[in-house]
């Protein structure tokens, strides 16, 4: 596989995509119809952010060595497949090509998207780069809920609608939760490591057992709140299909997976988070 595609960590596309399914549905939902160019450039800035985040953090975490010993996916810097030059290169590209793509749905909407992006973008490169990068404060799991569950989706109904209503915030916590899951197992994963390098991460802070309950408490909240969208539609309820899948998960955590044991449980949380994004936006859709 191409190293930068390996780079780009198409694993984590999902919750990038998931917000603005959801956004875009209530959008038909709400009004009868949706903007398809605005709906196109919204997942255009939501992928091409996510893939800059993983370049990014990719070449910060490899500059500092945080990764020089690492359980997940492979690292670009780390593994010595790409110089850390270049994937600052390439954090920056994608960087640029994000804020082109969100600059055009901004003139075709609200010039208050171009603060919202610039705001996103810094979040985004602070992550794990510069002086005192906030991911290694455990902060992370906060940035992950605002960024990618309410500021994505909030924003995606916006750019249809250019309005902002309780709604859209009420299905933004589902989304941001399932974020906020995918980013959790992948520190509970890291946690032995991390700790030995001195990345307070919410998982190094609060120990592996602790760790494991947030992750639940977070898919727990994703169906909970879900389950309340059924005012707005009752196909929501076939949302419920999807718990056993969701047990599944949870009893491994709860059996104690660890290391390499937890990244098919990373991809089956990441199927869990399309899945059930999927079924919320049909049911706005019916």
């Amino acid at each position: 596989m191409n190293k930068w595609l390996l780079g780009a960590r198409p694993r984590t596309l999902p919750a990038a995509i998931a917000p603005v399914l959801v956004g875009t549905s209530l959008q038909r939902n709400q009004h009868g119809h949706i903007l398809i160019l605005n709906a196109l450039l919204a997942l255009a800035v939501s992928l091409l952010l996510q893939i800059a985040v993983n370049y990014a953090n990719d070449y910060s975490d490899g500059v500092k060595g945080t990764d020089e010993v690492r359980v997940g996916p492979i690292r670009l810097v780390a593994s010595g497949m790409a110089n850390a030059k270049s994937v600052k290169r390439a954090a920056y590209l994608t960087f640029a090509l994000a804020a082109i793509m969100g600059a055009i749905l901004a003139a075709r909407t609200s010039l208050w998207l171009i603060l919202v992006g610039i705001v996103a973008i810094l979040a985004a490169w602070n992550y794990t780069g510069g002086k005192s990068p906030y991911g290694y404060s455990g902060f992370g799991e906060l940035s992950v809920f605002i960024f990618f569950g309410l500021v994505a989706t909030i924003g995606s109904y916006f750019a249809q609608s250019q309005k902002i209503s309780w709604q859209s915030f009420l299905l933004a916590i589902p989304v941001g939760s399932l974020a906020c899951a995918l980013l959790a197992i992948n520190n509970l994963r890291d946690l032995p490591k991390d700790s030995e390098v001195g990345k307070r991460t919410v998982a190094v802070r609060i120990g592996d057992s602790r760790a494991r309950y947030l992750f639940i408490g977070l898919l727990a909240l994703a169906h909970f709140t879900v389950l309340l969208a059924a005012t707005l539609s009752p196909w929501v309820l076939l949302s419920v299909l999807l718990i056993p899948f969701t047990i599944k998960i949870c009893e491994k955590i709860l059996a104690g997976a660890s290391g390499r044991e937890l990244i098919p449980l990373l991809g089956n949380t990441a199927r869990l988070q399309l899945l059930l994004s999927t079924t919320l936006a049909l049911a706005l859709w019916l």
